[in-house]
């Protein structure tokens, strides 16, 4: 099977105990340039933004490994 690819937008808070916690569901898109657009419309609304791809095939747990497409403010490391 061909791999799909996947594209996620997370914004990031911190919780009462400091730690770095996502902010919202992880949004997922169609293209990179409509993650970019709006990872980097939420960018200053969050303490951290980070838009993320990699290749996904439909079996269970075989991904590529993840590419920094944006990133914004403190996230916490990918995978």
């Amino acid at each position: 099977m061909d791999p799909a690819r996947r594209i996620v937008v997370v914004a990031f808070s911190r919780s009462d105990s400091g730690e770095l916690v996502p902010d919202m569901d992880a949004m997922k898109f169609e293209t990179e340039a409509l993650a970019l657009e709006a990872a980097r419309e939420l960018a200053p609304l969050h303490l951290g933004v980070v838009a993320w791809a990699r290749s996904a095939c439909r079996h269970p747990g075989d991904y590529g490994a993840p590419m920094i497409l944006f990133q914004s403010g403190e996230v916490p490391p990918i995978l």
